[in-house]
């Protein structure tokens, strides 16, 4: 009630078509046109902000986020507006409107990464926060795995999760593990998983670690077992654990495979318990799918695997990746130094 008198004529502005017709993306002049033509001046704006503060702890998010939109689009104070922008994504995923929320993490993304004028402490923590909160939405929408992967993997993100939040590092191996498409990261996870394994390390990463590393095979389908409950309890993964899981199991065959150059069928149907004829089709499958140059013997009960070169494709974008980290990690050393 006591900012009904500031907040009505703000509102009935942007309820009028005529109104939003003038706005443009220029906020300097949607704040002149507004004081000049309709006496809207900077306490409706602020009241504005206020309000739909108010109805979000109401848990109006719909209104809330219609108001904040509006607000952002008359707000030249770039710490106020990115504050808005935290309240729209906060409405968005409250209301699983996870479409508008992937939108949101991107123009935070952007406002942060652009905003070069804060303190590294502070953007920072907006990292942080921005990569805890993606979460939300990323286990919630179908491009969410390659989403997570992108900002997670990216060299500021990156290094927030190494500096602050060690234990995001489940996320970014389940994602790999269930995205299989983007297997050119995972050499790169698997090395950040194991320069953080001091501080952090739980059997979804020692799961890749066992694999990749030191090739225990007992060892991975030891931590694939322990996998299965940690998932079960985790808000995130839980509705993910069968796809984890088989995608785990392939990924334990597909590198058992790979460095073994005859492989017995029966010893491998006794593993995946299946029966003989069984197992040939799943083997042959799986051979197909992870593009392996290799054939099955029937007479010998055997799979008689070939050389398996890396592309040219993944060599030229793991080597952009690296790239793209040193230069990051180079940049933060000359600023350091610069302060210095």
């Amino acid at each position: 009630s006591d900012w009904s008198s500031d907040v009505d004529p703000i509102i009935k502005c942007f309820e009028n078509p005529n109104v939003l017709r003038s706005l443009r993306q220029d906020k300097a002049f949607n704040a002149q046109y507004l004081q000049e033509e309709h006496s809207i001046g900077p306490e409706h704006v602020e009241a504005l902000y206020q309000f739909a503060k108010f109805q979000f702890e109401c848990g109006n998010y719909s209104t809330a986020a219609e108001l904040l939109t509006s607000y952002r689009s008359l707000c030249t104070n770039t710490e106020r507006n990115t504050s808005a922008l935290w309240g729209k994504l906060g409405a968005d995923i409250l209301m699983q409107n996870f479409e508008a929320a992937r939108d949101d993490i991107n123009k935070l993304k952007e406002a942060i990464d652009n905003n070069t004028f804060s303190a590294p402490l502070v953007q920072l923590q907006q990292r942080t926060w921005l990569l805890h909160w993606s979460l939300f939405v990323f286990f919630n929408h179908e491009k969410g795995k390659d989403d997570l992967i992108d900002l997670f993997m990216s060299p500021p993100y990156l290094a927030a999760i190494q500096i602050n939040a060690q234990h995001l590092l489940r996320y970014l191996a389940a994602a790999v593990v269930l995205h299989k498409k983007r297997r050119n990261v995972l050499k790169d996870s698997i090395r950040t998983i194991q320069q953080e394994a001091y501080e952090y390390s739980d059997p979804v990463t020692q799961f890749l670690e066992c694999l990749f590393v030191h090739y225990d095979f007992d060892g991975a389908q030891q931590q694939l077992k322990e996998c299965e409950q940690v998932i079960e309890t985790d808000f995130f993964l839980a509705l993910c654990k069968d796809e984890f899981v088989e995608n785990a199991r392939l990924y334990i065959f597909e590198t058992y495979c790979r460095i073994h150059q005859t492989i017995d069928t029966k010893q491998l149907a006794e593993r995946l318990n299946m029966d003989l004829e069984a197992a040939e089709k799943w083997i042959t499958n799986l051979i197909l799918n992870a593009r392996l140059n290799a054939k099955i013997d029937s007479k010998a009960g055997a799979v008689i695997m070939g050389t398996q070169a890396q592309s040219a494709h993944d060599q030229l974008i793991e080597r952009s990746r690296q790239l793209s980290v040193r230069t990051f990690a180079l940049a933060n050393t000359v600023v350091g130094t610069g302060k210095v």
